[in-house]
């Protein structure tokens, strides 16, 4: 098919906002999916997405429909995640289309996601359609909907096209609007010599046939058998299928320009081929790559352990094959006097991290406990040199360090007016800059604020759920690394530091995460036959103290009257022993301790 026929597009939203069942309303008008294959959210492969109702991965489609005009199209729907863990694979999924439906839910309105996806869009040029949803809902407001997008997108209300996914109303309206108002693919201008160049958007790991690559063929064509080259490594391989998605893998002859597809090459593992990179042929490559790739970065940090020591090599297996289905997931091996022998992971975000565990404990059958999650530090020393530290066990002592960065995110609050003061406050106890307020319309308001990472990683989406009425939404892009007066904290538990309970803090806010820790502990503590000190300290000065007491043995139970200097004799040999004790004694911490403070932490 010519590629004038041809229309690539992704649907972008706020979470539940009803992406995916709009996607599964247009695979069924344009016949795609037969009665037999009919299921809610066809497109989740995943258990864990269809229980969330969140999508993970992308997954494209290619679709056929016979428009108004009498013209057969082909329709590829790239289908993007909604969480702002994967903006990255959104980015990428947006590169490898021309248009974009941007689905508004019409009783919600529009979110801090929405704007964030509308500004990716026209980033990269989209050309991009409103889509009013939800409209059949008894609350649905689609006048004051169509204002927002007015007003806060700046995109004609007229060009909004309503529909419900769920009962099917407008669906045929869309498509038209798709083939009319979505320009078909076109190379890029300075693009005209017809070699091969595809941009890699996403992979994943087949254990039969290896790394399969989802692919928009930007110029040229591709067949089986062709000697390709990846243009960040260099490699080259052979082609062994190339083909489309109907929404299953259909094997084709050729790729040609403006497809969107897949390619199997013998890639072993997924770490071969990376998110954004530029495919072309190995005999005549192009002279230059596609712009706007770059290696994903995890952001988040947290050690996961094996709960049985025994599991260590079974989780490595396993993270091994998380790993291949997953390029954005890194690991290493670590071990922890604490813990025994683990991994520090790397993670996109809070909701990639739970979602590694999730699927480590339903797909490998694993018992895990993960560290409290931390970020990425800049940290320069006194003699110049700059390094990484994303553990504290690894910064470098007080003396050495001339300067700590943190990473910080620029977050876009839209709120109701009347929890605006609960926001900020909310901003500023999280060590906030607010930077920006703007009147959205008459109800609502958008705040941007510069934030530390390290602050929002654990309950700051929560405050501002329970802060709202479940009213506000978030999104937030990284905005670099600034200077920060952050200290490394231990926990000493009778004089020995315990490395699993380290973690770096800002100044201003060590004295009270120390006290919490340290009352956490004490619950948690068995009582020992001495008297134990748990402390918190940074370098040497202790900045908050607990004493768990001393179990008492009653030595003079056998004493049965007699004289009293009988039991004065045992109490002082027994408080010589406890003296002895308590200069020689370890304290055994059992494991159930490390996982309920490690769970509990915030």
């Amino acid at each position: 098919m010519p590629s004038d026929f041809t229309r690539n597009f992704s649907i972008i939203a706020h979470i539940d906002h009803g992406k995916t069942t709009l996607s599964d309303r247009l695979l069924e008008s344009t016949d795609t999916i037969t009665g037999r294959q009919k299921q809610d959210q066809l497109l989740d492969s995943m258990d864990l997405e269809r229980e969330r109702g969140i999508t993970i991965k992308s997954h494209p489609v290619t679709m056929r429909y016979r428009a108004r005009d009498g013209h057969d199209y082909k329709l590829n729907l790239l289908d993007t995640p909604g969480h702002v863990d994967f903006s990255y694979e959104v980015s990428r999924s947006l590169a490898a289309c021309e248009g974009a439906l941007l689905l508004v839910d019409a009783a919600q309105g529009v979110e801090a996601q929405t704007v964030a996806n509308v500004h990716l869009a026209f980033g990269q040029n989209l050309t991009v359609i409103p889509v009013i949803n939800k409209i059949d809902l008894p609350n649905a407001d689609v006048e004051k909907v169509k204002r927002q997008i007015e007003d806060i997108i700046a995109i004609p209300a007229e060009e909004a096209i309503l529909t419900s996914a769920k009962m099917g109303i407008g669906i045929v309206d869309l498509l038209e609007a798709v083939v009319a108002r979505i320009p078909s693919p076109k190379a890029p201008v300075d693009i005209s010599d017809g070699r091969l160049r595809g941009s890699v958007f996403d992979s994943v790991y087949d254990p039969f046939r290896g790394v399969i690559s989802y692919l928009r063929v930007f110029s040229g064509s591709v067949r089986r058998g062709t000697s390709i080259q990846l243009m960040s490594t260099n490699k080259t391989y052979e082609v062994k299928e190339v083909g489309v998605f109907t929404p299953k893998m259909t094997p084709r002859d050729v790729l040609e320009e403006g497809d969107v597809g897949y390619l199997i090459a013998n890639m072993k593992s997924s770490t071969e081929v990376k998110i954004g990179d530029t495919v072309t042929e190995a005999k005549n490559a192009a002279p230059e790559a596609l712009p706007g790739f770059k290696e994903i970065q995890p952001m988040v940090f947290a050690g996961i352990y094996p709960v049985s020591t025994e599991d260590f090599e079974s989780l490595k297996m396993a993270m091994g094959k998380l790993q291949i289905n997953d390029a954005a997931f890194s690991y290493t091996a670590e071990s922890s006097t604490a813990l025994g022998f683990g991994f520090r992971c790397g993670f996109l975000g809070l909701l990639h991290m739970e979602i590694i565990q999730e699927r480590l404990r339903r797909e490998f059958n694993m018992d895990v406990i993960s560290t409290y999650p931390g970020v990425v530090y800049k940290v320069r020393k006194t003699d110049g040199t700059e390094l990484m530290v994303d553990n504290p066990s690894l910064l470098p002592a007080a003396p050495e360090i001339e300067e700590i960065q943190e990473p910080m995110v620029r977050a876009f609050v839209l709120t109701p007016n009347d929890y605006i003061g609960e926001m900020m406050q909310l901003m500023l106890e999280k060590r906030g800059e607010i930077q920006n307020t703007e009147t959205l319309d008459d109800s609502r308001v958008m705040l941007t604020a510069t934030l530390p990472l390290n602050e929002i990683l654990v309950d700051f989406n929560d405050r501002l759920k329970s802060l709202s009425r479940g009213y506000a939404s978030m999104d937030y892009e990284h905005a670099g690394h600034q200077p920060a007066k952050l200290v490394k904290m231990d926990m000493l538990i009778a004089g020995e530091p315990v490395d699993a309970f380290s973690c770096i803090v800002h100044r201003d806010k060590a004295e009270q995460r120390g006290r919490q820790l340290a009352a956490k502990l004490k619950e948690v503590i068995p009582r020992q036959m001495f008297q134990v000190a748990i402390q918190a300290a940074i370098g040497g000065k202790v900045i908050a103290r607990e004493t768990i007491t001393a179990m008492r043995k009653n030595v003079t139970a056998k004493c049965y009257g007699g004289d009293i200097t009988r039991k004065r004799k045992l109490l002082e040999k027994q408080k010589e022993g406890k003296k002895r004790m308590k200069a020689i004694g370890r304290v055994n911490i059992p494991q159930e301790a490390f996982i309920q403070v490690l769970k509990t932490s915030d």
